[in-house]
């Protein structure tokens, strides 16, 4: 699809295997992608190359996927409002969460056993055209 050739999505996600995963299917629906493995190297790579959407593990290390959004979203105004999908095996109902996608819109969240690629890709689709 040539009208997302400049529509670069940023992965972050501690989990090579699903990062990998993730990063081929967004290209192969033609994305550019970056990826990093912790939400510092997320951070530093969202705030110097300004992908137009974050798909965004929650639990990792060194740094968690909250906040990375959190700092994201306090940094400047790309930082505020670039679309962040979230990626957890958690519940959407964990308070922490909907506070987290509440206070940081445009925040979504998808519970990855829920989702397959396809879907994913869909997702992002609809939050980079503003109909989610």
């Amino acid at each position: 699809m040539t009208e997302n050739k400049k529509t670069v999505i940023l992965i972050v996600e501690d989990e090579e295997v699903i990062r990998k995963v993730y990063a081929d299917e967004l290209r192969d629906g033609g994305f550019s992608v970056l990826t990093a493995g912790n939400g510092m190297d997320g951070l530093a790579l969202a705030l110097r190359e300004k992908p137009n959407l974050i798909l965004l593990d929650i639990l990792m290390p060194i740094m968690d996927g909250l906040t990375m959004m959190n700092t994201l979203r306090e940094t400047d105004l790309y930082g505020k409002n670039v679309p962040v999908i979230l990626l957890t095996n958690l519940s959407a109902s964990e308070e922490k969460i909907m506070n987290a996608i509440t206070k940081n819109e445009p925040a979504y969240y998808l519970v990855k056993a829920d989702w397959d690629l396809s879907k994913v890709v869909e997702k992002i689709k609809e939050c980079l055209a503003g109909k989610v």
